[in-house]
């Protein structure tokens, strides 16, 4: 984490229980940690385009909830970086457990027929995702809330490796691609914690260009916020496919993928 020898700004004295390592109010006096707030971007507009499109295909509402969840996490942790107000940090940690349970939902329930509801699940991940939120708000411990986000993405991992492993092979790509983006970013958020220090000295000495490429905290937004994406688009070629609809992945601007839906043809 960082060390407390940021200056101040606009929204005053931190008050999270996390401070990252992004040198504070360095490029904006209205934006506490400023590339660690506009990484976030990917994880707000792409899903929220998702979403529509979803709702176009006349697809479950679950997975236009799926889409909002993660724009929600993004827009909480924009807000969060931005202020480095503790109300933002839980508007940041909290959603990210929420939006990981539907996902979970959607993943575990993906071969029951169409617009069914199942409400054990329902009942077993809201009693999760109150019970998380009731003793991280009386332990304001940022571990805790780490464990339990990485119990529910280690579920859709191991429901994802089992579907394409045994049910739909060829979905293997888009699995592993996705996983492999979510952990890289794992991977920089976990130099960016342990080597803060050193990153912060290298930045005092490198051109601004290049050092703000050292933001790792930020690539960790863009990284899992990709990563998270991809998993909705792999949970909705699988549940299309179950239903035999006929997924078609098109390029928005011939960059971004988009997966669009449409029935199966009856001769």
């Amino acid at each position: 984490m960082a060390p407390s020898i940021d200056r101040q700004g606009y929204w005053g004295r931190p008050t999270s229980t996390l401070d990252w390592c992004e040198e504070n109010y360095v490029v904006s006096s209205y934006i506490a940690e400023f590339w660690n707030t506009v990484s976030n971007l990917i994880m707000i507009l792409p899903p929220i385009y998702g979403a529509v499109q979803t709702f176009r295909d006349g697809l479950e509402f679950r997975y236009i909830c799926s889409f909002l969840g993660l724009s929600a996490v993004g827009v909480g942790s924009w807000c969060f970086h931005m202020t480095l107000l503790y109300e933002m940090q839980l508007l940041d940690e909290l959603p990210m457990i929420y939006s990981t349970c539907v996902f979970v939902y959607c993943l575990y329930e993906c071969f029951k027929q169409e617009n069914s509801i199942s409400v054990f699940p329902i009942v077993l991940l809201i009693i999760f995702s109150v019970s998380v939120t009731l003793v991280y708000l009386q332990w304001k411990e940022p571990v805790f809330h780490q464990v339990m986000y990485g119990a529910l993405v280690a579920c859709l991992v191991m429901r994802s490796v089992f579907i394409v492993t045994w049910v739909y092979p060829w979905l293997r790509g888009l699995c592993y691609t996705s996983l492999g983006i979510f952990m890289l970013g794992f991977l920089l958020w976990n130099i960016d914690n342990i080597f803060c220090d050193s990153l912060r000295t290298s930045r005092q000495v490198l051109p601004p260009g290049v050092g703000v490429v050292t933001q790792f905290h930020a690539w960790w937004h863009i990284f899992t916020g990709l990563g998270s994406y991809l998993h909705i688009l792999l949970s909705l070629q699988i549940r299309s496919t179950y239903l035999k609809y006929r997924p078609k992945v098109k390029f928005l601007c011939g960059v971004w993928p988009t997966l669009h839906i449409e029935p199966q043809k009856t001769s």
